[in-house]
């Protein structure tokens, strides 16, 4: 049965149909042509795939960035990330960068990120004398950071799958892997700068601007500190942040900035609606098609074979790191890690290796999935964004992938990049899923 069910999601795949559909046909298609199993377990996954008290979080993420895209929060970081690196050689890739990083701090999403503040500084890029295809290449490369730096939408149905991590712990176990990504990624921009040529923008502002511009930008660098620092302290949990970021998110777009009105609340409203239908219905569906896998003994079998095999851990999670590659290039991270965690976390544990850095292994090799073709989720938003052809991006592409690679084996070998800030923080990694 699990190669029928494998077989058709690949051809539904190979047909174009969507991947949350793909997967409820495929597990779907799997039930009814064996009988195993009586068809009403597809919809009673799916609901309980959704009942969660923890998932509320991500709707809540996604309507808070819609509202800070609409309004001046995203543009309030990008003029105080460029007064700082702008005058720079290469200056406007280095706030390209800073600017996604920040705003990561806001979103969870790293399509989010790279439609928002990531297309503008492209815009911002082309302009400042940089080719378009390099700037976009580089939006891409630096908004996967959006789904590692907290808060994080795919955290959340990380936690969700893995019991012996909490959401609290893995938002304080992505803070150093992003960090890590973004240097890397301004590290390939400053190589660049220098081959091409790239000049910076404008003269540095006098400390006078400079200081407006850090003024301005208070009101949207406290809604980081809100979110992590409210986790960090026990004060809320990550529901309770989505939802407290959404209101001061409100309240700074429409009485701080006063760039927000009712026409735009209602367009950020509707977008967040959309999106957030979009992810819990490939999360519906992933969990109808993962419940096969599991009922049908898959994840203990290759647990069973992976132990006999007597695997250091250091090779399992470069075996690990192959597979995800791989699946990346054609899955979205949601669902990869809906279907992937059940049957890979269990192993790990068993193996001895920490669950937060295994989690963090996980989120960050998938994310990057989000930056190879075929599938290449933000290649295709920022082509649109910017109207650009996605095989000029591609070609832009090898040398931040390359950084993107030499991050992943850091944090295989370097355990403590994803355990130190958890630790530090009290979560023992032992934690279930938290709201």
């Amino acid at each position: 049965m699990i190669a029928l069910m494998v077989g058709a999601f690949l051809v539904f795949l190979a047909i174009g149909v969507p991947v949350a559909f793909a997967l409820g046909l495929a597990a779907f298609t799997a039930l009814s042509l064996t009988g195993a199993y009586p068809l009403i377990v597809i919809p009673k996954e799916m609901f309980s795939g959704l009942d969660s008290f923890p998932l509320l979080a991500v709707p809540f993420f996604i309507l808070a960035a819609e509202i800070m895209s609409a309004g001046a929060i995203s543009m309030s970081l990008l003029r105080f990330a460029t007064q700082f690196v702008g005058h720079l050689r290469g200056g406007l890739g280095y706030a390209n960068v800073i600017s996604q990083t920040l705003f990561a701090g806001i979103s969870g999403s790293a399509l989010a990120d790279a439609a928002g503040p990531g297309a503008m500084m492209t815009r911002m890029m082309e302009k400042g004398g940089y080719d378009r295809a390099y700037a976009g290449a580089l939006t891409i490369s630096s908004a996967v950071v959006g789904p590692i730096i907290p808060p994080s939408i795919t955290m959340i149905i990380y936690a969700l799958q893995d019991q012996n991590v909490s959401v609290g712990s893995l938002f304080m176990a992505g803070i150093l892997p992003g960090l890590l990504i973004s240097g890397a990624m301004a590290t390939v921009n400053g190589i660049m700068s220098r081959r091409r040529n790239y000049l910076s923008a404008a003269p540095r502002p006098d400390r006078a601007t400079m200081l407006r511009n850090t003024i301005h930008a208070i009101p949207s660098l406290l809604l980081i500190a809100l979110i992590v620092g409210g986790i960090r302290s026990g004060f809320t949990t990550p529901t309770e942040a989505s939802v407290m970021a959404v209101f001061y998110a409100l309240l700074v777009s429409t009485l701080v900035y006063r760039s927000m009105g009712l026409r735009d609340l209602w367009g950020a409203a509707r977008r967040a609606a959309i999106m957030s239908v979009s992810v819990l219905l490939i999360l519906a569906s992933a969990r109808a098609f993962a419940w096969v896998l599991i009922i049908e003994g898959v994840p203990q079998q290759l647990a069973d074979w992976v132990i006999a095999q007597n695997l250091p851990p250091v090779a399992f999670l470069l075996a690990v790191n192959v597979l995800l590659l791989i699946f990346g290039m054609f899955m979205d991270p949601l669902p990869g890690v809906m279907i992937l965690v059940p049957i890979l976390a269990p192993i790990a544990f068993a193996l001895g290796i920490a669950p937060n850095h295994f989690a963090m292994i996980v989120i960050v090799n998938l994310t990057f999935g989000l930056l190879t073709p075929p599938v290449g989720g933000l290649i295709f938003v920022i082509a649109a964004a910017t109207n650009q052809r996605p095989g000029a991006l591609i070609r832009e592409l090898p040398p931040f992938f390359l950084a993107a690679l030499l991050v992943l084996l850091a944090l295989t070998f370097l355990p403590a990049l994803s355990t130190w800030l958890p630790a530090l923080s009290g979560y023992g990694g032992n934690h279930g899923a938290g709201g």
